[in-house]
């Protein structure tokens, strides 16, 4: 992005993001890049063990021809869909390359899916062939034989009966070439072929399955140019895992198209967030992007035994940012949290942009080319301040919008209406057009005639000195029909008292409106979670209505 984006307002008159007919992010972004300069850095490794490793760009379009040479072998062609479930290793990458080059449609998984959630996803997508690793093959072996559609099993760091090796397949019967496979005057994608397939992590029901055409890369310029602020000279990290559409966000596509070097943390079992400090300093990571998870824990650490001088810009989305993680964080590294908003449909769509003023606890302004209303639930424009359903038009198709849910008409249909996509979360604005979340439209809480989204009630909890993490749901009365209902992770150090809750109360009441207050309170160990990280209201929420229902 040029200096000449001062403001919000010259942004959106003068970004644009041309979209050509045939468009291949293999071909047109690595391949370019390694052509440009043989020794332009693409990715740092780490693992937690320390083991390091470097890839140029130009090592990713050699060993992306590799791969999809080797996958040629074994039958995939352009359109044939196909899953990975690997962790955060170099492999993903390079498959996933190798995939797009071919034109084939891929399906990032998570390692944690259960037996149940391979089957279902093998079945409902039809996919061809499943590529993973030797700790995650045996969920594979045991639904192979309810998966009709699945005609090969890829191994990328072993052998197995039954499976292809990729290590072996790179040797045997001679190296495998390097050579591109596909000419641009042959094989060409078009930018409205499809690309790439996610699993959304529904509320409720079987998750559905999103899918996206090639020109989604484009579309993520935005989440890295003028969200993350990314440009061909950082060193740019986002810990999402490889299996969601955050790693999508941030960790390959705008940011390799703006030419930055991406920072790979691999993960495996047990976590603390505080191993990342000495990692941003040690690599000198420039801009950074983590959950509001990561950063409710980064905080509890001393900040400023580390030297961060090179974080320059720091965002989180996923879901809102409590304004007191945005203090703390910005007393003990000088850098203010940039909130953005979108979803597995989405790039970045509402967000914290360059040259905008952050308001913590707010997801910012519509990005640029992403014309944003809120709507009441008859498609009505809401007032300022009121809250309202988001509303994303259609007119024209923001670049980065999901093209739509394979095999689900209905969903289409409530999702699609009138020239407006509708995100399924609400959101008031401010008089200067500053998005603030409210929640899933599920989520909202009518106590009493008030109408109270649990956003705001777990930021007046988590400022109290006692509270780790908290999540807020209805739970019926009698009286009130549903009260708030706060459920607790305390700090280390305090216990559970009836004096603890009483203070708690008295807190969120001098904290946020009094009619907000969670009347009743349970203190617990941890809090029910998507495998993103993403905290299950609806989860909590049946718990409280089953329990209703045993003591009627």
């Amino acid at each position: 992005m040029t200096d000449r984006y001062q403001d919000y307002e010259t942004l959106c008159r003068d970004f644009r993001i041309e979209v050509p007919k045939y468009y291949n992010f293999g071909f047109d972004v690595i391949d370019s890049w390694a052509e440009k300069d043989r020794n332009k850095l693409a990715m740092i490794w780490v693992n937690q063990q320390g083991e390091e490793k470097k890839y140029t760009f130009r090592d990713f379009k050699n060993l992306s021809n590799q791969a999809a040479n080797i996958l040629v072998k074994y039958g995939i062609q352009k359109g044939d869909r196909v899953m990975l479930m690997l962790p955060r290793v170099p492999e993903w990458w390079i498959f996933v390359i190798g995939l797009i080059k071919l034109g084939a449609v891929l399906c990032p998984c998570p390692t944690m899916l259960t037996e149940k959630d391979i089957r279902y996803r093998l079945n409902a997508g039809k996919f061809k062939m499943i590529i993973t690793n030797l700790e995650n093959s045996a969920k594979v072996e045991q639904v192979t034989g309810e998966c009709s559609t699945l005609t090969c099993r890829f191994l990328i760091d072993g052998a197995l009966p039954g499976w292809v090796s990729f290590p072996d397949e790179l040797v045997y019967p001679a190296p495998v070439s390097f050579r591109s496979v596909s000419h641009p005057s042959g094989k060409k994608t078009l930018a409205s072929d499809p690309m790439l397939i996610y699993f959304t992590s529904g509320t409720t029901g079987d998750a559905k399955m999103v899918l996206h055409n090639h020109s989604y890369p484009l579309g993520h310029i935005v989440t890295a140019r003028l969200w993350h602020d990314v440009s061909d000279q950082d060193v740019h990290f986002t810990s999402a895992d490889t299996g969601w559409a955050k790693c999508a966000w941030g960790r390959i596509f705008g940011q390799w198209i703006c030419g930055a070097c991406i920072f790979v943390y691999d993960v495996r079992g047990k976590f603390k967030a505080t191993e990342l400090l000495p990692l941003l300093e040690k690599y000198e990571i420039s801009t950074f992007c983590v959950p509001p998870t990561i950063y409710r824990m980064l905080i509890l650490a001393d900040l400023e035994k580390f030297d961060l001088r090179e974080l320059r810009r720091c965002t989180s989305a996923g879901e809102p940012l409590n304004p007191e993680v945005v203090r703390v964080w910005k007393e003990g590294t000088g850098r203010t949290i940039s909130e953005g908003y979108g979803q597995t449909e989405t790039v970045c769509c509402i967000g914290t942009f360059r040259g905008m003023e952050t308001r913590p606890g707010s997801m910012g302004r519509p990005a640029p080319g992403w014309h944003v209303e809120l709507h009441d639930d008859e498609g009505n424009p809401v007032g300022q301040g009121d809250e309202g359903r988001i509303a994303i038009s259609l007119d024209p198709r923001p670049v980065g919008l999901f093209v739509e849910y394979l095999n689900s008409p209905e969903s289409n249909a409530a999702s699609f209406v009138n020239g407006f996509y509708y995100t399924g979360d609400k959101a008031f604005m401010d008089e200067d057009g500053y998005f603030w979340f409210v929640g899933r439209d599920d989520d909202i809480i009518k106590s009493s005639g008030y109408r109270i989204g649990p956003f705001e009630v777990e930021s007046a909890l988590l400022e109290h000195p006692a509270v780790q993490e908290s999540a807020v749901v209805g739970s019926p009365d009698l009286i009130r029909g549903v009260i708030v209902k706060a459920f607790i992770v305390l700090k280390q150090g305090f216990e559970p008292s009836e004096t603890l809750i009483k203070d708690i109360q008295s807190h969120v009441r001098r904290t946020t409106a009094p009619y907000k207050y969670p009347r009743a309170i349970e203190f617990v160990d941890d809090l029910p979670k998507t495998l993103s990280g993403k905290i299950r209201r609806n989860e909590l929420r049946q718990r409280e209505m089953q329990k209703a229902f045993d003591e009627e």
